[in-house]
């Protein structure tokens, strides 16, 4: 019996790797399945999907493989792999959805996920809404509720749920509760431990680590889990073996690679909150107050994303600040091992060409790189403003 965190992510998803006598399970793909009676057929479907042999959308060992590792990790009883982070929300928030059903989800949420909940949900007649820990959840909370969905910390703003709280007052009314653990990943955060049903990871990020895979990770209980897998049986949401072989090698290091990212990652923020250039620095480390008690009770460490907000500063000087970069990347996303910038600017308005001049939002990723040169990186794109 394996106890430790460090000693799982070395060992558990390699038992088809020692029929072989070989370090890491081999990736298996697969259309058909063949099986050798009738008999043996007919059981495959006594089983729940996505958790044997039935036919390729089914997975294949060698996505069993992840989907036990990540149970395991989380605590959970049982996972499921889709093709992506957003699929994984939307398998989740969709099978709880329907004609007069509620779901309340928290302020901040990823903007993809916010965009199908105001738009594929409403043509279902279910109604949303949204609350933060300003509002009583109590008054949120409605007779017809089907799920709470948190993103913890939140997208772009970083805003801290007081997640205990949200459970307490969801799990008296018999209401799952889901979160978007992608930011704490398992290293740093334990979302079953603090009463969350369903846990969400997009495994593109920091559970790969090497921004060259799509991978949505969904765990809970066999019980949670139920519906979500007939929502996914009946969409076709699957997930490639390729995807989850590159994943299961990237996750051994993750332990690893969460330290360093953590330990740059503060380096490089409290430089930036010395730098005349910021505004502010948005990082769950440097809040204060109940925000501060709620980031040191739920999570154990800090990952590599951060918001800063930039002086006033016009369109010209802001695309200047942008370009100026050689170390850090332009792009969306976050979790790998290079450094990235992005305009914290909602997905709906990031084709506009003029953005106003204050209250200008950046997002970092810190990635694995050394901290001195980051530094120097966004000095030098600092002194183009």
């Amino acid at each position: 019996m394996i106890h430790n965190y460090q000693t799982k992510l070395i060992h558990l998803g390699r038992s088809s790797a020692k029929s072989s006598n070989i370090v890491n399970p081999p990736l298996v793909r697969a259309s058909t399945i063949i099986f050798k009676n009738l008999a043996a057929f007919k059981a495959s479907y006594q089983q729940p999907v996505f958790t044997d042999l039935r036919y390729g959308r089914s997975g294949t060992s060698t996505v069993f493989e992840l989907q036990n590792t990540m149970a395991g990790l989380e605590q959970a009883e049982t996972c499921i792999a889709t093709s992506c982070g957003l699929s994984a929300a939307i398998a989740v928030i969709g099978a709880h959805a329907s004609l007069g059903k509620h779901i309340l989800l928290s302020e901040g949420i990823y903007g993809p996920v916010k965009t199908f909940c105001e738009t594929e949900l409403a043509k279902q007649g279910t109604s949303i809404s949204y609350f933060s820990n300003q509002y009583n959840m109590e008054e949120k909370i409605r007779n017809n509720t089907s799920l709470i969905y948190l993103e913890v910390p939140a997208s772009i703003s970083m805003e801290m749920v007081d997640i205990k709280n949200v459970c307490n007052h969801a799990h008296q009314r018999n209401i799952p509760v889901a979160c978007d653990s992608t930011w704490g990943t398992p290293h740093f955060f334990k979302p079953h431990q603090l009463g969350i049903d369903i846990s969400i990871h997009a495994a593109t990020k920091y559970i790969n680590g090497h921004s060259d895979v799509m991978l949505g990770l969904i765990t809970a209980s066999n019980a949670h889990m139920q519906p979500i897998r007939q929502w996914c049986d009946r969409y076709g949401s699957h997930v490639s073996p390729d995807a989850c072989w590159l994943t299961l090698r990237g996750l051994r290091t993750l332990a690893v690679r969460m330290q360093q990212h953590q330990k740059t990652a503060l380096i490089v923020a409290n430089w930036l909150r010395q730098q005349p250039e910021i505004k502010k620095v948005i990082f769950p480390p440097f809040f204060t107050g109940e925000a501060l008690n709620l980031y040191q009770q739920q999570f154990s460490g800090c990952a590599g994303p951060f918001t800063i907000e930039l002086v006033t500063c016009n369109e010209a000087s802001f695309e200047r600040f942008i370009d100026g970069f050689s170390l850090f990347g332009l792009g969306t996303s976050w979790g790998g091992f290079e450094s990235l910038i992005m305009p914290a600017i909602a997905h709906q308005d990031r084709a506009k060409k003029i953005m106003p001049d204050q209250g200008r939002l950046v997002r970092l990723h810190i990635g694995l790189e050394a901290a001195q040169d980051l530094c120097e990186d966004l000095k030098n794109a600092l002194n183009r403003i």
